[in-house]
């Protein structure tokens, strides 16, 4: 499903037009990214949590040059779903 699919069916179910529907979601994602960004997690309870990964440095192979290189440590952003949501998915 891609965001087009996901305006057009919020702008469907609820009798929103289309372009507040998007402006809905662009300003959702950006106060996501935002948050994450400033180290700070989201919680959507039911649905699950935006959340900072941190990976620790590590030892990594290039096979083609057969080298070794270090990999510093860094932070991902992640999505952790919510248990109820798991279960939901498992059940189908």
């Amino acid at each position: 499903m891609t965001k087009a699919d996901i305006v057009n069916e919020v702008a469907k179910t609820t009798g929103i037009e289309k372009a507040q529907v998007l402006a809905v979601i662009e300003e959702f994602t950006a106060v996501v990214k935002g948050s994450i960004i400033a180290g700070n997690p989201v919680y959507l309870r039911g649905f699950g949590s935006f959340i900072i990964k941190h990976r620790a440095q590590k030892a990594a192979r290039n096979i083609t040059r057969k080298t070794t290189m270090t990999i510093p440590a860094h932070d991902i952003p992640a999505f952790k779903p919510a248990k109820s949501f798991v279960n939901a998915v498992k059940e189908k």
